[in-house]
Parts: C-alpha cells; sequence; structure tokens
C-alpha cells in the first residue's frame, strides 16, 4: 500500500533552467473578486469599481485592480514554482501588458531562468523564474521576475507538516473497508 501526498511542488533539484511549467488552474475573475480586492486593500480609483466612471476612460470599463491581477498570478504558480519554498526573495520586473476586465479568464506559465545552491542555507538553493499569465485569447497581460528560496529534498523531513494520527494510519479491514 502507498501513500500519497496532494499536490507538493518541487524541491531545488527538480528545476531545470529552461523548463516550462504551465500552471493547472486558469481563473475567471469576477465583479466580486475585483471589489472586494479593490475595497481590502483601500484602494480608492474608481475604475476598479465604479461602472459609469469607467466608461468615460479610455478602457470604457471596469479595470480589474492590477494588484489582484498579480495576486492572482503569483497564487496560479504555487503549486509548481513556490509550494516548497523556504522564502519568497524578490518579485522584479513587473509588466502590466493588457488590460484585465471583468469576466477575464487568466492562465499562467513560467520558465525556468536560473537555480543556484544557496551560499548560506546549505538546505535550500535559489531558483529564478519569469512568469506570464495569458488571457483566454491568448494576449499576456502581466509577467515578473521572480527568486525564490527552495528547499531541498533532502529537507522534506524537516517541513513535512502532516500530523501522525493517534489511532494509527489508514488500513483496510478484510472486507475493503476502512478502518
Amino acid at each position: 500500500m502507498a501513500v500519497h501526498g496532494g499536490q507538493q511542488g518541487r524541491y531545488f533539484e527538480d528545476f531545470v533552467v529552461g523548463d516550462i511549467y504551465r500552471h493547472p488552474l486558469g481563473r475567471t475573475i469576477s465583479e466580486a473578486d475585483n471589489t472586494w480586492f479593490t475595497l481590502l486593500t483601500m484602494n480608492t480609483h474608481p475604475a476598479h469599481f465604479d461602472a459609469h466612471y469607467a466608461s468615460k476612460t479610455p478602457f470604457e470599463k471596469v479595470l480589474v485592480n492590477s494588484g489582484l491581477t498579480i495576486a492572482m498570478l503569483l497564487g496560479q504558480s504555487v503549486s509548481d514554482i513556490s509550494q516548497r519554498a523556504a522564502a519568497n526573495l524578490a518579485m522584479n520586473n513587473i509588466q502590466l501588458t493588457h488590460p484585465v476586465y471583468v469576466g477575464d479568464t487568466l492562465y499562467g506559465e513560467s520558465i525556468c531562468t536560473g537555480k543556484r545552491e544557496s551560499k548560506s542555507r546549505p538546505y535550500a538553493g535559489l531558483v529564478n523564474v519569469h512568469t506570464r499569465a495569458l488571457n483566454a485569447d491568448g494576449d499576456e497581460c502581466l509577467s515578473f521576475d521572480r527568486t525564490v528560496l527552495i528547499y531541498k529534498r533532502d529537507q522534506a523531513e524537516a517541513i513535512d507538516s502532516f500530523p501522525t494520527a493517534k489511532n494509527g494510519p489508514l488500513s483496510l479491514d478484510d472486507d475493503g473497508g476502512a478502518r
């Protein structure tokens, strides 16, 4: 019997410079997503929540808050890039290259642009990626570069947080039922 963990991401050793990671989940941005994020972050620009105001801008409709777009793309990339991270170290070169509107669906992908062992933290290495968001039409809406400190595989037990069951592991009885 094998025990399989959920999606755990990659360790430092799993990254290869030049490899592309297409992040598995697209996300359609709703009006509620945009309004709540805008209000939560105290962004008072009416282009993000006032349709009448937005209709008079060159974009002619409500724009999704760029902070939400960045946060969503970062989140989409976690399962592939930083699920095993000790820390995000840098985000650079953020480019907002195409407007994002309520109702747009964004997809993310990253390419590994570099990696090296950490000089100060022997349990991890630094991984560099370039990440971008595409809308459903294939327009690149956002991109950024990121440096992440990623644990090495031999440190997996040190960061495993799944508890040990006090009543023992799951198993099957003779009739195939769980016990």
